[in-house]
């Protein structure tokens, strides 16, 4: 039996967005682990001989602030003038960003190709031609193996340029062969450009609109892949080739609320890493991403079991020693695998025992607000309103949609829209009468001008126009109406997107019921995993 979680008490008086600092300097100070303090310290008294320079003291200065503030910072800090200042930073800056770089990371294979690369060029200027070949040959080994195209193309570059100016007596048939390795690695270096242009694209267009609004949308996202998809790709088997080819075919058929085609894609994305699980350290970003989709895709589709399996592994991938000893992986996978926590809730119905998630979403916000972007945290907002929406605390999903609400329009226009109704609905949800006629025309204005009303909104707005003002008794009967006229839709493509943000059918049946809406979830779950 399910232990029931505890009550729990939320004060919203201080709800604030993250404060995110522009300055890059204190940005990059901010970001340092210990040990890259300890070593940026070293790193000045072996390069200067006197670790009391202004240089640390600005240094020292910015680790001990919160915010930064550059009017406190000269008044704390009267060794540093004014007209010092933008001289120092700029000194600063390029002291740490050295002194990080001869943290030698072993199992960062770009590193590693750019060092043998600046040995393969002093080799060369000093005229150790040989060497230098015997060093780009080695450059071309690790590029091979971990598909580094980039580096592929420098060092065969650099191996023509030495060929074509110096007698080196190298092996037979040279010439043919560089030409003809050079021209398959730029000709692959073109179709994963084009692919990675295309992935870049629609993920762009899906950070904008969300998913796909209505048939014109859906032709023209159609037509952009069709139109830009380089030919042979499907074809290739070339890792990035294969990586971009499904990252991209992943966006489309999320926009297009395709989710076993999203599915499918997902797991060759994250398949593409399992039988190469080398390139999981030289692509780490791209794994988490593709972990992502697969629990997004697991959730889509309600697949509880698989779901359950994929979030387990994920975990256990946060706590490993290559995410928690990299800040940038550290932060990206929090975000991943909270937002599936999240999810984990919705499918399972314990809105309220996700509660528990929220303190500590909330702290990790706030310490991560100089790397989140705003799409992250608008993200985030909008599950954790629909949490509290779940659990019955509609004033509190209220206070997290304004946050929303109150931002700048200028991205994710679905979660803009739909934060707005979920708003609507929760003022429906504790009566707050006075507020329901505009709020219903301010609403629906919002929709119409964002081309983001369907069929379903529209039936839920007209709903919401004739019964603000009846009785619980009253208003059954139209709630009865809504619920057999949304469940015609409930398996339309055309209208998927409006259920993909709200579970509009479990609230009308906990209305109709008299229950809380978290109960009918948590019932649907657990007969759909006993049958």
């Amino acid at each position: 039996m399910r232990k029931a979680p505890p009550v729990l008490h939320f004060d919203f008086s201080n709800i604030t967005m993250p404060n995110r600092q522009r300055d890059d300097l204190f940005q990059l100070v901010k970001s340092l682990e210990k040990g890259e303090k300890r070593n940026f310290k070293l790193y000045m008294q072996r390069n200067t001989g006197n670790a009391e320079l202004k240089v640390v003291q600005l240094f020292d200065a910015l680790d001990k602030m919160e915010e930064y503030d550059e009017g406190q910072l000269l008044r704390k800090n009267k060794a540093i003038a004014k007209s010092q200042l933008s001289n120092l930073k700029a000194s600063l800056y390029r002291h740490v960003l050295a002194s990080l770089r001869l943290l030698k990371d072993e199992n960062n294979i770009v590193l590693t190709l750019n060092e043998l690369m600046d040995q393969a060029r002093i080799l060369y200027n000093k005229g150790l031609y040989l060497q230098s070949l015997k060093v780009l040959e080695k450059i071309k080994q690790i590029a091979r193996q971990y598909h580094q195209l980039t580096y592929l193309q420098q060092a065969l570059f650099f191996e023509k340029k030495i060929e074509a100016m110096y007698i080196t007596r190298s092996m037979e048939h040279r010439a043919d062969e560089l030409t003809e390795e050079s021209t398959q690695v730029h000709q692959l270096l073109e179709q994963v450009n084009s692919l990675s242009n295309l992935s870049l694209q629609l993920y762009a267009w899906y950070i904008k609109h969300g998913h796909a609004r209505n048939a014109n949308d859906r032709k023209a996202v159609k037509e952009y892949f069709e139109t830009h998809l380089p030919p042979a790709a499907r074809q290739s088997k070339a890792f990035y080739s294969r990586l971009y080819l499904y990252q991209s075919q992943c966006w489309l058929s999320f926009i297009l609320h395709d989710y076993l085609t999203y599915y499918k894609n997902a797991i060759r994305w994250v398949d593409l890493f399992r039988k190469q699980p080398d390139m999981i350290v030289v692509e780490t970003i791209h794994y988490i991403k593709g972990m992502h989709n697969l629990l997004g895709a697991h959730y889509d589709l309600k697949n509880a079991a698989p779901f359950f399996q994929s979030l387990a592994e994920f975990e256990a991938f946060y706590e490993s020693d290559l995410v928690q000893d990299n800040n940038n992986y550290r932060i990206q996978t929090f975000v991943y695998l909270y937002t599936s926590k999240l999810h984990q809730h919705f499918m399972e119905g314990t809105f309220t025992e996700g509660l528990l998630l929220v303190p500590e979403i909330e702290t990790n916000l706030r310490e991560m607000s100089l790397y989140l972007d705003r799409h992250r945290i608008l993200v985030f907002y909008y599950k954790i309103a629909c949490l509290f929406f779940g659990a019955g605390l509609n004033e509190a999903a209220i206070d997290y949609l304004n946050r929303i609400i109150h931002q700048k329009i200028d991205l994710r226009i679905d979660v803009q829209c739909y934060a707005r109704l979920l708003h609507l609905i929760a003022h429906y949800a504790i009566g707050s009468h006075d507020l329901i006629p505009y709020l219903v025309k301010n609403v629906y204005r919002f929709m119409a001008k964002m081309q983001n009303l369907s069929i379903v909104e529209e039936e839920m707005f007209r709903f919401l126009r004739n019964s603000f003002h009846l009785s619980a008794r009253e208003v059954r009967p139209h709630l009865q109406s809504l619920l057999d006229k949304l469940k015609k839709f409930e398996n339309n493509a055309g209208e998927a997107r409006a259920f993909a943000y709200l579970d509009v059918i479990s609230w009308l049946e906990s209305k109709i019921a008299g229950v809380p809406v978290e109960q009918v979830i948590r019932q649907k779950f657990l007969a759909g995993r006993k049958g």
